[in-house]
């Protein structure tokens, strides 16, 4: 593997004329390419065991300058004759830029992250010059440095920071070379040892820590590293047509405005502060000289104008245009111009309602939940109560007067892109506590047409790719956190590069190109991967249209963020290119046909073109006619499905009429769907297995949406779909199978059971190997399921036999119970044992009488416990966050992983908090926290848990109208009444108020999380819980080595 970029470009942080103006240069950071096999950097000697080196000689001290609070230029002159290799490693708390004979070397915003650098070609034999610019952000502040001079022959020496060293007030116009200030020695608190952790690939890794891995030919600058106590964590990103960028902070903290440096220099990009009052925006879009934010919680979630009252460019005067009810991480999100200039669109995840008052919808209005069988919530209780239609896009004036809802059945896509031929794509996200059930969705991009349902419900509802009445993903990515979305139209990048659809993914801090190419009516997908980095928890991406670069934010929940840059720099043309594409014959008659997405003007004109496409044979044709058709009165078309003859008209037109035609049409209804088996053998031959999938889907709509049938036609039905049970196809399989308990068929049990007995297909994913190594947490929870999966096709019998009634006896039982404790034995997420243990909760409810009797005293029914907790050793005192932050020296080896693990358990934590893929799920899961979370912030969180508190497990306290006081978390606040789960140790715990009930609602200041879990620990409990969380789960962590 080739490194493009072995010497780091400093970073300086300055201050300017304006008091809200920061300026900082770009630093060209350590990158290697995709594919290549990784080589550590060359140096001179290489025989040096630097890392012994290091650790031998003198100790350096920690230093500053008279005032903590000030910024200062500490510098060292010495001479080196006779040397052959020269290496540093350096640090600051809380940031520096090193600079070595005046040549930028080095930066650093993480005392956590020292820097190492071989500086061997810099060095001079006389009056070599280390210069730090070292600045703090409160608290206290230090900066240590270590230098190994590697002579031709004999041993090393060192230059290591100490009293001798000099400094001056960082800005004064002469140096003042006063003596610096002993603030600590080397591996004295809060810092500890930092040096002997410092660098290294992540485990399993090819890559080292901390380098990007990208393709050929592209060059990486990280512009600027954002202050986090002034400036926040950043986002959104959009940019202005001055090739200005705008960012906002997820907090309280404001906008700002960005001038990036020209594009090859080595120009500061500047920082400014804007003006105008408005913060926590997840979507920013600047069109015409004003700035549309989406704020998701600081003023208001909704949409807003930002313009400049005195038009001098000083962003000033906000508009609030539109509130949209919801907030938090599934709120709304991305704003973006439509294609024709004409109008804008919001994206808003699945806990947003509708706006209100909307004036149209392309999806058709009706929709429902539309599960056959019962839903089960999530076993947590995330997202309940929620109901369709989920996360949704919405079109809308540029003043927000009106508003259409364009696509919807959603979780929480954060943004989405138009191409160049018009089409919007959508990267939605999964629910990573579904992982291992046959209804988990990965993160996947949507071509998202007119009226457009994906099927996204709560809890175990979510619909199958496969349902007629959905559409389904251009392409699966697979586990991850879905953030910025970009086109890359404007860049100055090579063609296919160009054309391509750029997503980000904040977990695994990887950006992918996604390749489509039209495919009928639609699109298809590849994905690549075009950058990455561990750790790299992106928010936002854009392309500048004015120096045709890529820019790109890392950020979020409160962490470091940086502003990056990329470039193309290798030997491919670059010139643009066209991005339209020549459109099909489906796709031109797909903009046809969703042109009577609303109410025609002539119906029966519309009918007349809409119906014959019921039957082409390109599926979001299809699909577009029959929501089409929805759109027109039934009267228009009803007839022409009950007298239909081509089975599929009939399939795309019975699915119309279910979900639109009155309860009496049923019985017409069903003769008509009869029709598609006339001619055709008992097992279905004749028919392709799409229409046989789809068949079943259409009977569910047929009984939800118009009525049960009676017995005659139930018993019907079920001998038909009994001869066709078990097929060769899974999906056939699930949905033939909910249909036939649905309908009490009598032989179902057994038939299902008998597929129970046959050998497991356990879920496989390739391919993900080396993208969960780039978070050890989150990545080794989908790791473990992986090597321990789950047989999903049994996992979705066992839910719908939870529904049978009929058809069971004690052998039947043994085997149900008997898959349901090898399902046990497997891993999932978050919830996966939750839902096992409500699916057997439901089985057991629906059993007879004497079935429970006899499951009992079979003993068949060994229901899931959590381990019983072990009691603290003690004895414990009152702990504080300095108490804490003081062991980091003790931290560093020598620690019990087991006695960790027996420490997070002993102090409850693990009844609310996932770690390695184990525990509860009320509060967030701490699997990932070593990455994202210093040994202060982690130590703070535990001590003092109401001090930061994230929207997403912040709890409410409401005030009844007779005056009783609730604290609870909010969960759902959807059909006039709130959802509140009242124990945070117990998410079924649930209460239920009517709005109308309620007088008032704040958030509370108070943390779910009690506080003095740790008090009854003693000081090893402390220290091995500590480094248990801070290994990743990793028992060969070197804090773990004796």
């Amino acid at each position: 593997m080739r490194i493009t970029a072995l010497a780091l470009f400093a970073l300086t942080l300055c201050s300017s004329a304006l008091a809200d103006e920061q300026a900082q240069k770009p630093v060209t950071v350590p990158t290697v390419e995709r594919g290549a096999t990784a080589q550590p950097p060359k140096v001179e000697v290489a025989t040096v065991d630097w890392a012994k080196r290091f650790a031998d000689g003198p100790t350096p001290l920690w230093v500053w300058g008279a005032d903590a609070k000030k910024d200062y230029r500490i510098e060292k002159t010495f001479d080196a004759k006779g040397i052959k290799a020269a290496r540093l490693i350096a640090t600051c708390d809380n940031r520096v830029t090193l600079y070595f004979n005046q040549k930028q070397v080095a930066s650093s915003s993480e005392w956590q992250e020292p820097v190492e650098v071989d500086v061997t070609k810099l060095l001079k034999e006389t009056g070599n010059v280390i210069d730090a610019r070292a600045g703090n952000e409160g608290g206290v502040a230090g900066f240590v440095l270590k230098l190994v001079l590697v002579p031709e022959k004999g041993e090393p020496t060192y230059i290591v920071t100490d009293e001798s060293w000099t400094c001056s007030t960082e800005g004064s116009k002469v140096k003042e070379n006063k003596p610096v200030k002993k603030i600590g020695t080397y591996g004295a608190s809060p810092w500890g040892k930092v040096f002997d952790a410092s660098t290294g690939a992540q485990p399993g890794s090819k890559v080292p820590a901390n380098t990007f891995v990208a393709l050929p030919g592209y060059k990486i600058e990280k512009l600027f590293t954002v202050p986090r106590a002034t400036l926040g964590s950043w986002v959104c990103l959009t940019a202005d047509d001055k090739g200005r960028l705008i960012a906002s902070d997820q907090g309280g903290l404001g906008l700002y405005r960005i001038t990036p440096g020209k594009v090859g220099t080595e120009e500061e990009t500047k920082v400014e502060k804007l003006p105008a009052k408005v913060t926590a925006a997840q979507g920013l879009l600047w069109h015409k000289g004003a700035l549309y934010v989406v704020c998701n919680g600081g003023p208001g979630s909704g949409l807003y104008r930002v313009t400049s009252s005195e038009n001098n460019d000083q962003l000033d005067q906000v508009e609030k245009l539109k509130a949209i009810q919801g907030g938090g991480e599934h709120g709304p999100h991305a704003v973006r111009l439509a294609p024709d200039g004409k109008s804008l669109y919001v994206i808003c995840g699945n806990h947003t309602q509708p706006p209100e008052n909307f004036n149209h919808s392309r999806v058709p209005k009706n929709w429902s939940e539309d599960h056959i069988l019962p839903r089960q919530w999530d076993a947590n209780g995330h997202a309940r109560g929620i109901l369709a239609p989920g996360g949704y896009v919405a079109k809308t004036d540029f003043d927000g007067k009106t508003w259409e809802i364009f696509t919807s059945g959603y979780r929480n896509p954060y943004d989405f892109a138009f191409n160049a031929n018009g089409e919007m794509f959508v990267y939605d996200a999964d629910m990573e506590w579904d992982l291992g059930m046959p209804w988990y969705r990965p993160t996947r991009v949507n071509h998202a047409t007119s009226g457009s349902e994906l099927g996204w419900r709560s809890g175990t509802g979510k619909w199958p790719a496969y349902y007629i009445d959905s559409l389904p993903a251009m392409v699966d990515i697979g586990p991850g956190s879905p953030v910025g979305v970009e086109f890359g139209y404007g860049a100055k990048f090579p063609a296919k590069y160009q054309k391509a659809l750029f997503i980000c993914d904040w977990t695994f801090g990887t950006m992918y190109a996604i390749h489509t190419e039209l495919n009928g009516a639609t699109y298809k997908a590849t994905k690549e991967e075009f950058l990455s980095r561990t750790p790299l928890p992106l928010t936002d991406v854009v392309i500048n249209p004015v120096d045709g670069a890529m820019y790109f934010t890392i950020g979020g929940r409160g962490t470091q963020s940086e502003l990056f840059r990329v470039t193309y720099v290798g030997k491919e043309p670059t010139e643009k290119v066209e991005y339209k594409t020549a459109p099909t014959a489906e796709l031109k008659l797909l903009k046809q046909i969703e042109e009577y997405h609303k109410l025609a003007d002539d119906p029966a004109k519309a009918v007349e073109f809409l119906y014959p496409h019921l039957k082409h044979e390109d599926r979001f044709i299809r699909y577009a006619a029959r929501v089409a058709l929805e759109h027109q009165p039934v009267k228009f078309w009803q007839d022409k499905v009950l007298a239909e003859k081509d089975r599929s008209a009939i399939i795309n037109g019975a699915i119309a009429l279910a979900r639109q035609g009155g309860k009496e049409l049923q019985p017409k209804l069903l003769e008509t769907i009869d029709r598609v088996f006339v001619g055709i053998k008992e097992r279905g031959n004749g028919l392709s297995l799409e229409q046989l999938v789809d068949l079943s889907r259409i009977y569910s709509l047929v009984f939800l949406r118009m009525g049960e049938p009676d017995k005659a036609t139930a018993e019907r039905l079920s001998q038909r779909l009994d001869r066709a049970f078990p097929s060769p196809d899974d999906a056939l399989n699930r949905e033939m199978a909910q249909l036939l308990v649905y309908l009490k068929s009598p032989t179902i049990v057994e038939k299902i059971c008998a597929e129970l007995k046959k050998p497991s297909k356990p879920l496989t994913q390739e391919g993900l190997e080396e993208v969960l190594l780039r978070n050890r947490g989150y990545g080794g929870t989908v790791a473990n399921m992986l090597k321990n999966a789950p047989d999903q096709q049994k996992l979705s019998y066992l839910f719908t036999l939870r529904n049978a009634t009929v058809g069971w006896n004690m052998d039947r039982w043994k085997t149900y119970y008997g898959f349901l404790a090898e399902a046990r034995t497997k891993a999932g997420g978050a919830s996966y044992q939750g839902f096992l243990t409500n699916i057997e909760k439901d089985a057991f409810t629906n059993a007879t009488d004497s079935d429970r009797l006899a499951i009992e005293a079979g003993g068949l029914r060994p229901a899931y416990k959590a381990p019983t907790l072990p009691k603290p050793v003690g004895p414990g005192k009152a702990w504080a966050t300095a108490d804490l932050v003081a062991l980091e020296d003790k931290l560093k080896s020598g620690r019990d992983f087991k006695n960790g693990a027996r420490a997070f358990a002993a102090a409850r934590c693990v009844v609310c908090h996932r770690f390695g893929g184990d525990g509860g799920a009320t509060g967030p899961d701490l699997s990932q926290v070593a990455g994202r979370f210093s040994l202060k912030d982690l130590s703070e969180s535990i001590v003092e848990p109401s001090k930061v508190i994230s929207d997403q497990y912040k709890a409410s306290v409401i005030q009844t109208t007779d005056d009783k006081t609730i604290t609870g978390k909010i969960v759902n606040d959807a059909g006039g009444k709130y959802t509140v789960v009242l124990d945070p140790e117990n998410a079924s715990k649930v209460l239920e108020l009517k709005k109308e009930d309620v007088a008032n609602v704040k958030p509370s200041n108070i943390s779910l999380m009690p506080e003095k879990l740790l008090n009854e620990l003693n000081e090893r409990e402390v220290l091995d819980m500590l480094a248990y969380l801070l290994s990743r789960g990793d028992p060969n962590h070197a804090m773990f080595k004796k």
